[in-house]
């Protein structure tokens, strides 16, 4: 192999590595969005199920409930 050939596989063997690692970052970036949608989500039914007990606090002292 003479050093053009070599030079030419040594650089697509970077451009393949580096298209891997560009994937790699990829799919951690849409792992960590995915987990933060799901926390908010989570936080969200939270903060639902909370105001709906409040809620239902306010109709029972008033007797709204009934």
């Amino acid at each position: 192999m003479d050093n053009s050939q070599n030079l030419s596989y040594q650089a697509g063997q970077a451009k393949g590595q580096a298209q891997e690692k560009g994937n790699q970052m990829m799919d951690r970036a849409a792992n960590a969005a995915q987990s933060a949608k799901e926390s908010l989500q989570e936080a969200g039914q939270q903060v639902q199920a909370k105001a709906q007990g409040a809620a239902d606090a306010v109709k029972n002292a008033t007797g709204l409930n009934k």
